[in-house]
C-alpha cells in the first residue's frame, strides 16, 4: 500500500472578495483600495488583519461598481491616487490621512499614532504617501511579481520605470 505524496497547503490568493465586505458589514468603516495592484491587496490583507477584535473595517476595491454607486463624490482619479477610508460618519480620509485615522482607530496601530501626529509633519507623510501611491505599479512588479503576473494587465498600464 503506498501513501499519497505530500503537497504543499497554498492557501488561495487572497483578493479584495475574500475581505470583510460593506454590504455585509454596514457598521464598519470602509478602507476602499486599489483592488488590481498586487501592493495595494497586499496593504489591505495587512489592514484585515491588524483588525482584530471588534473589526472596524470593510473593504472595497475601487474597481467595484458600488464605490461610484455609495461614494459618487470620490472619482476615479482620486481614488486611483490614494487609498480612503469611509468612517461611519461619512467622512472621507484620503492617503496619508487615512494612514493617520487608522492609526487612532486599530489598536494594533495605536504605538504609530505619536509619530503620525508630530505637530507640522502631515504634510512630510502626505508627499511621501503621493511618492508610494504614485509608484505603487513599479512597487508591486519589483517586490510582488512580475508585470505579467497581474491577472488584469493593470501593472503595465502603468509601468513606467
Amino acid at each position: 500500500m503506498t501513501t499519497p505524496p505530500v503537497t504543499e497547503h497554498v492557501p488561495p490568493k487572497a483578493d479584495a472578495t475574500s475581505l470583510p465586505d460593506p454590504s455585509s458589514h454596514p457598521d464598519r468603516d470602509v478602507l476602499i483600495f486599489d483592488g488590481k495592484c498586487n501592493a495595494c491587496q497586499l496593504a489591505a490583507r495587512r489592514m484585515h488583519q491588524l483588525d482584530i477584535g471588534e473589526g472596524r473595517l470593510a473593504f472595497l476595491s475601487l474597481h467595484d461598481e458600488r464605490v461610484a454607486q455609495l461614494y459618487p463624490d470620490l472619482n476615479y482619479d482620486d481614488l486611483m491616487a490614494q487609498m480612503y477610508v469611509v468612517d461611519t460618519d461619512r467622512n472621507r480620509h484620503g492617503g496619508a490621512d487615512a494612514v493617520r485615522y487608522l492609526s487612532r482607530r486599530l489598536p494594533l496601530l495605536w504605538p504609530t499614532a505619536p509619530l503620525l501626529h508630530v505637530p507640522g509633519t502631515a504634510s512630510l507623510w502626505r508627499w511621501m504617501y503621493r511618492v508610494v501611491a504614485k509608484n505603487r505599479y513599479w512597487i508591486s512588479t519589483k517586490f510582488f511579481g512580475t508585470k505579467d503576473a497581474c491577472e488584469s494587465g493593470t501593472c503595465s498600464i502603468r509601468y513606467d520605470k
